[in-house]
């Protein structure tokens, strides 16, 4: 549930404030339009969010993310009070606003994605059949299913992401977190790629699929530390 003090931020911001939510909220929109290009939702299903200070910039409620302009920037604080903007967020606010307020994100993506939300009716976690699964912190684990915008469904979120950055939702989707939108939105098209080879290497008749161990987990975990470029 978000309440209304619309306005009440952007008023007191210090211009290098409003240069920043500006800046975070056109990567956020470049970000769903993305969602949208890759396949990941359909039409306005899925949100993003990015969290600049103690406010969350969030994708509005029902609003085709190519029709999103620079003076359609949704906030709120984290306790729901809309602090920025007139459109209303997204029914998933509950579910976002619980990742904050439980671990360092920086940034948040949700989808529906096809292949990952597949896996979703099937397992109760995702087997770890690839190496990028240390990069989500473990096999990924299957949140039950509750209706979207609940705090049960954010309360099963939090559960299902313990010690992990990325979860499925049961006959629903995916959420990632990370320390910006470009790791979160990392994060969500390699989990819904591995749904996806793992549904594709299960579905052979009379084989099945080789997974890794914990201990091969825990060395590429290690391993990716060092991954990348430095500063």
């Amino acid at each position: 549930m978000t309440y209304s003090r619309a306005g009440r931020a952007a008023e007191q911001a210090e211009p290098e404030e409003e240069r920043e939510r500006r800046a975070a909220w056109e990567a956020l929109v470049a970000t769903a339009r993305r969602t949208v290009t890759d396949g990941l939702v359909v039409g306005t299903s899925g949100n993003v969010s990015v969290r600049v200070g103690d406010t969350v910039l969030v994708t509005p409620s029902g609003v085709p993310y190519d029709r999103l302009a620079p003076e359609d920037v949704t906030g709120v604080d984290l306790d729901g009070w809309q602090v920025l903007g007139t459109l209303v967020p997204t029914s998933e606010l509950p579910m976002h606003l619980a990742v904050y307020r439980a671990t360092d994100a920086r940034a948040v993506v949700h989808t529906h994605a096809v292949h990952a939300t597949a896996v979703s009716l099937l397992v109760p976690e995702l087997p770890p059949v690839h190496y990028m699964t240390a990069a989500l912190g473990g096999p990924v684990r299957v949140a039950p299913y509750a209706a979207y915008g609940t705090e049960e469904l954010a309360r099963h979120v939090l559960d299902a992401l313990s010690d992990r950055t990325g979860c499925l939702l049961q006959n629903h989707g995916t959420l990632t977190y990370g320390t910006c939108l470009d790791q979160a939105y990392d994060r969500t098209a390699q989990l819904e790629w591995m749904c996806r080879l793992w549904l594709t290497a299960s579905s052979v008749p009379g084989r099945s699929p080789s997974l890794l161990t914990g201990e091969q987990l825990a060395e590429v975990a290690e391993r990716l530390g060092g991954y990348g470029q430095r500063p």
